[in-house]
């Protein structure tokens, strides 16, 4: 039974952002994680020449749109046990997120773990499911009664990596339980520190991390960040077969499809490793500038290791460093959006442009 649902937290930040934007030299909006760069040719190039689009889109994607999720995984993922069969597209990843516990027949006295920072998406799905919202990251805390587990590596809002070794001891304990379990790994291609600037931060399909088997396993990606295609909705899901087919029939039923010309899109995205890493270091030179500039205003940067976000904090409330901040011009995420332990951290952004990253640097540093 659906419960009622909070406000939307972003509406609290109505009155910061007023002041943010009466600075001398504007805004910079550093608490949403949108792209500000353009979405690459490579892509846009696809879409208008798939603009024919007279017939229903295939739920499931296209053969050749599943076939490119497949190879994407071997080669950027390490992960070749796939066919067409464990893979599917969604509209965005948030969509899924959101309606996955209803899709899978959670409900009223279900109980659903996803981690303490944790994206607002996934209480809220619990919240539409009637279950019960568990925040933990320890799998020794998760009861008997879970039925779904949520992590997120590298993590929103703390850019947390998960090692192989943690990813396989969260898998082993959710097959004690019976529950399913969906890694979100939507800014792996984002890594900054040791050892993730070298290598390829794992995924939950990992073959060390499952020993071969994908059941009541999966893993869901975006192409929003690393190919400026949020506005495309872009994203899929890959894992164990049967609950793929489950989520399909559901999506089937609701008429839940992305657009063919995006799936063409995605194609093109999927199969350019270029445009990839071009972003990629746009981000990289974004962070060398904001996180010194942090550090020497006062803040201790936290995790932070990969993904899109620097997670800070003054050592004072948070709200008191989102005031003092937008009186500088700045705009950021406050901590308490992302869970009850996390009273005195901010979330900033990397997607301004290099214009903005820079005002917010000298803004800092006056």
């Amino acid at each position: 039974m659906l419960t009622s649902l909070p406000d939307y937290p972003w509406d609290q930040m109505v009155p910061f952002m007023s002041r943010a934007k009466a600075h001398s030299d504007g805004i910079v909006d550093l608490s949403i994680g949108s792209p500000a760069d353009e979405t690459p040719r490579v892509v846009r190039e696809a879409l208008a020449q798939a603009t024919d689009a007279h017939a229903y889109p295939q739920t499931a994607g296209t053969p050749e749109l599943q076939q490119a999720i497949v190879a994407w995984y071997a080669r950027r993922r390490g992960v070749t046990n796939l066919s067409e069969k464990n893979v599917l597209p969604t509209i965005g990843s948030k969509e899924l997120v959101a309606l996955m516990p209803f899709m899978i027949g959670i409900g009223e006295g279900d109980t659903i773990v996803h981690p303490r920072a944790a994206y607002p998406t996934y209480a809220i799905g619990a919240a539409i499911a009637g279950a019960t919202a568990l925040a933990s990251d320890d799998p020794a805390e998760w009861p008997a009664g879970t039925k779904l587990i949520w992590l997120n590596s590298p993590g929103n809002p703390d850019g947390r990596v998960l090692s192989v070794a943690e990813l396989r001891a969260a898998v082993l304990r959710a097959r004690e339980l019976g529950a399913v379990i969906v890694s979100d790994e939507c800014y792996a291609e984002l890594g900054w520190d040791e050892p993730w600037d070298a290598e390829p931060i794992p995924s939950i399909l990992d073959p060390r991390v499952i020993d071969g088997s994908l059941t009541n396993v999966i893993a869901i990606y975006s192409l929003s960040k690393q190919s400026n295609m949020a506005g495309y909705r872009a994203a899929f899901a890959a894992g164990d077969a049967d609950v793929l087919a489950r989520l399909l029939t559901v999506r089937k039923h609701a008429g839940l499809m992305l657009p063919a010309p995006l799936q063409t899109a995605m194609i093109a995205a999927l199969g350019d490793d270029d445009h990839v890493s071009v972003q990629r270091e746009r981000y990289r030179a974004r962070r060398a500038v904001l996180k010194p500039a942090l550090e020497a205003a006062g803040f201790r940067i936290d995790n932070s290791e990969a993904g899109l976000y620097l997670w800070a904090t003054e050592g004072r409330p948070a709200w008191e460093s989102i005031a003092r901040l937008a009186d500088r011009g700045i705009l950021a995420g406050p901590g308490p959006f992302y869970g009850d332990f996390f009273d005195d951290h901010v979330r900033f952004s990397l997607t301004a442009t290099d214009e903005r990253i820079a005002a917010a640097a000298k803004r800092l540093l006056a």
